[in-house]
């Protein structure tokens, strides 16, 4: 967990216009944010400091977002059962069905407003008003 009860989200995504929004909109909200450009970053940044959840981009280098998912849910980590939301451009029923079998908990589609991200964020954590 986040320092002074802040939870941690940890945004997964190759874009940098990207992670700034999805931090501005989270800090905001009164999340602590870390980030990751690839699926590999992710998976140190998760053994160094767990996140209570992970926004998760499909297409990066290195190790995309499916890839991620896959490798995290086999460790046998605490950090294994983190709830992920995938947020990608892909858009087809097949996109969100490999992304939930991958183990996202939940699948969005860019762009995605800000409230409507926070909105996910307080639902996963349990934190809705």
């Amino acid at each position: 967990m986040a320092e002074a009860g802040k939870l941690r989200v940890l945004v997964v995504d190759d874009a940098a216009l990207v992670r700034m929004y999805y931090r501005e909109a989270l800090e905001g909200a009164g999340y602590e944010v870390a980030e990751a450009l690839n699926g590999l970053e992710a998976l140190e940044k998760l053994t160094e400091r767990p996140a209570d959840l992970l926004i998760v981009d499909i297409n990066m280098p290195q190790m995309d977002g499916l890839s991620f998912l896959k490798v995290l849910r086999r460790q046998p980590l605490e950090t294994a059962s983190t709830p992920a939301v995938v947020v990608s451009t892909e858009a087809k029923p097949q996109d969100v069905e490999a992304a939930l079998e991958a183990g996202a908990n939940f699948y969005l589609v860019k762009p995605v407003q800000a409230e409507r991200l926070v909105e996910y964020v307080e639902l996963i954590c349990g934190e809705a008003a």
